[in-house]
């Protein structure tokens, strides 16, 4: 590792208790499986505060827990203007997202966001859809690509932060 900061991920979507929940969830678990929670720090918010507070959607924890994974301990939050200079990678699930980040964004913060499924293996530039409106079985398609995702993160992290 280059400095003596941990490398902060943030994973962002719009309300906080579907996408980005589960990528953290997700990416703690790998961090913490890979013994590597004192370099990598993890957390998720959202671009607006309608469940600031509240559990990851059941639908997400169903999903999450169907593959061994526990989501249930994180709680939406609004992403907040510190969160700009805190954070080493800023990763918004979808165009939405990313665009309202980067113009809440300092000018000087702004090439750390980019969007999630850059790090998919076979997704780039796509999107994680937006299940919570949607159909339950949606739930399921979004978990596989931000597990995919988390994965390749980790693995470009390691290689790029000589972990």
């Amino acid at each position: 590792m280059v400095d003596d900061e941990k490398i902060s991920v943030l994973f962002v979507c719009m309300g906080n208790i579907c996408r980005s929940p589960t990528a953290e969830g997700v990416f703690h678990h790998l961090v913490r499986t890979h013994g590597l929670e004192d370099v990598i720090s993890v957390d998720s918010a959202g671009t607006h505060a309608y469940h600031e507070g509240e559990k990851p959607d059941p639908r997400a924890c169903a999903s999450a827990l169907e593959k061994g994974y526990d989501i249930s301990f994180a709680r939406a939050r609004k992403v907040k203007d510190e969160d700009f200079k805190q954070f080493k990678y800023i990763l918004p699930m979808d165009n939405a997202n990313l665009s309202f980040l980067q113009v809440k964004a300092p000018l000087m913060e702004r090439d750390k966001i980019e969007l999630f499924l850059e790090y998919h293996p076979e997704k780039s530039g796509e999107e994680v859809p937006d299940p919570y409106y949607r159909d339950s079985d949606l739930f399921e398609g979004v978990f596989e690509l931000v597990e995919a995702g988390c994965w390749n993160l980790l693995k470009v992290m390691r290689k790029r932060h000589h972990l």
